[in-house]
């Protein structure tokens, strides 16, 4: 799963990638976890004949979806992942697949291989050509009990391709570019309309970079984190462990 991710590029390029007018200011970010607040771009209203402004807009959401429905989240847990295949019957996320789906701009993630320690070898895991890339994300508004309104989200997965199963047996549903317009459209097509999209990245487009465990902690935020690091011993038959969310929060902007 996606347990954490980066965004580093300047908010020109950020804005340039997703469609988007333009983008306040906001520094780069090396080491986002669950629970913290990221960038995600949703389908705008429509726009007025003529108009030459991008029909997009930039969100700022907590990542970790909670539905509508949950009446205490101390006891729902902590949704920052949606695998791709059930997401559209799944009664967590089928309302933000009908509704909300959204783009979530990255300039990769990390995951961790077992190795038969406690925490794993992490690996940053990042174009291999560089840039930036956008994951499918969903998002859904959640109203307090005292009336306020929270955006939540999650980020899409599915199974990995073959750069990255051995790692991980699952991986962020990455939308092309020139697929973002059909994956925001909302208003007329249905999630089966864009389930073709909901697919491992093509092969070789990632590169798996082993890094230091620097990167399991949160407070660790700066781009040492993903300097190469030595690989740890050849994995074992254990259960996966996910990273964990971190109490620790930053702002975007």
């Amino acid at each position: 799963m996606c347990g954490r991710f980066a965004l580093t590029a300047t908010p020109d390029r950020t804005a340039a990638l997703l469609g988007l007018a333009e983008l306040e200011e906001f520094p780069a970010r090396y080491n986002i976890a669950p629970t913290q607040p990221i960038l995600m771009v949703i389908a705008g209203p429509p726009r007025a004949p003529g108009s030459n402004l991008p029909d997009r807009q930039p969100m700022l959401v907590r990542w970790g979806l909670i539905p509508t429905w949950v009446k205490d989240t101390r006891e729902f847990p902590l949704l920052f992942n949606a695998c791709s295949e059930g997401a559209a019957e799944k009664a967590s996320f089928k309302a933000a697949m009908r509704h909300r789906r959204a783009l979530v701009p990255a300039s990769g993630f990390y995951e961790w291989r077992q190795t038969g320690g406690k925490k794993g070898q992490p690996y940053w895991i990042r174009p291999r050509h560089g840039g930036l890339v956008a994951f499918a994300g969903l998002i859904e508004t959640y109203a307090e009990p005292g009336g306020s309104e929270m955006d939540t989200g999650a980020i899409l997965t599915v199974n990995a391709n073959a750069d990255i199963a051995d790692i991980h047996d699952r991986m962020p549903v990455m939308i092309d570019p020139r697929d973002f317009a059909r994956w925001l459209d909302c208003r007329t097509l249905e999630p089966r309309d864009v389930a073709d999209l909901l697919r491992p990245a093509q092969p070789d487009f990632f590169e798996a970079i082993p890094v230091s465990d620097r990167v399991n902690k949160v407070a660790n935020t700066g781009p040492e984190i993903q300097e190469r690091g030595e690989i740890g011993p050849e994995p074992e038959k254990v259960r996966r462990q996910k990273p964990g969310a971190d109490d620790s929060q930053m702002t975007l902007f």
